[in-house]
């Protein structure tokens, strides 16, 4: 066994790296099916209802599988920077990669993407999950078994449980609280859709609000990772400082849109109560419909001819 441009042999260099989540995708693929299986009725929907009902439906569902996806996205803060780093442990070996921390409501993903990406003759491309089922320690732990590079192992060590940051119970417990209220907003958006189906369609604004209300608790939950001792990641000469990112903001917008749905629907309930009942109904031009098809008659003049028609007399004049 021989050494090679600084780099030991005995690291593994194939690795099975985190891509995309497979239960993102499920999620994913389940409400893309529940669209296309709710649009296939749309024909049926008769009169100028059908617009409404494919805006109600693609919405809804876009509110719920937004709700169901944040608790598995892996970028509610992140933090990405460029610098030179030691690649390997015992090792002189610098490479220039682009490093990125990616927090979700779970655990962290750490990538490394190098410089070129073909460095001496290994490929420098890492995407690691690390995540917060019992503690960060067996992650380190079994980090270090595989032999990942420095950056990734330095990072996934600031939240272990001997690290002088405290960062693991900060970050675990805000992701955890957040995730749990988000899955009351799905239960609260579940009862809406139940009550908007029903002739009470104010409770159904209500539970909208309610699906609203939880949805910024749960941002709220985790932003509190922000009350964490503050810790610097320096790599090389630069350092990396986390920032909300892509899932934070959706949430937030996704909360801003069943806040504007709910009060909308409350609202136009109180100035007018029957028109949006009218309006949330399957039949809302089923009466249209009726009149257009009893507008035109035809009789027969003939049998009508010989229809005698004779007065009604009360029993008193019998």
């Amino acid at each position: 066994m021989s050494f090679y441009d600084d780099i030991y042999p005995f690291y593994r260099r194939q690795r099975t790296s985190f891509i995309f989540s497979g239960r993102l995708i499920t999620v994913i693929l389940v409400f893309v099916v529940l669209a296309l299986s709710l649009l296939i009725i749309l024909p049926g929907i008769r009169g100028k209802s059908r617009l409404f009902w494919m805006v109600r439906i693609l919405t809804s569902l876009f509110i719920g599988v937004v709700i169901v996806a944040l608790n598995f996205t892996s970028d509610w803060a992140e933090a990405r920077m460029t610098t030179n780093a030691t690649y390997k442990s015992f090792s002189n070996a610098v490479v220039n990669a682009d490093i990125g921390l990616h927090v979700g409501l779970y655990g962290i993903n750490v990538t490394l993407r190098g410089n070129p990406v073909v460095q001496f003759n290994e490929t420098i491309n890492y995407n690691e999950i690390f995540s917060w089922h019992d503690t960060m320690d067996h992650e380190y732990e079994d980090a270090l078994l595989r032999g990942l590079p420095d950056p990734i192992l330095y990072i996934v060590e600031k939240f272990t449980l001997n690290s002088p940051c405290g960062l693991f119970y900060q970050y675990k417990y805000s992701g955890r609280y957040a995730s749990a209220i988000l899955w009351t907003a799905f239960c609260c958006w579940i009862l809406s859709n139940i009550l908007f189906s029903m002739p009470v369609v104010l409770y159904g604004g209500y539970m909208m609000l309610a699906t609203a209300v939880c949805i910024f608790f749960s941002i709220a939950s985790f932003s509190t990772i922000k009350n964490a001792p503050e810790c610097v990641f320096s790599i090389g000469t630069n350092s990396l400082v986390t920032e909300y990112s892509h899932s934070f903001w959706l949430a937030l917008a996704t909360g801003l849109l069943c806040a504007m749905i709910g009060l909308l629907v409350v609202a136009l309930y109180v100035f007018i109560p029957d028109k949006i009942k009218e309006a949330f109904s399957a039949g809302v031009d089923g009466d249209e419909d009726d009149d257009s098809l009893f507008s035109e008659g035809y009789f027969n003049t003939a049998f009508l001819d010989r229809v005698i028609v004779t007065p009604a007399t009360s029993k008193g004049h019998i």
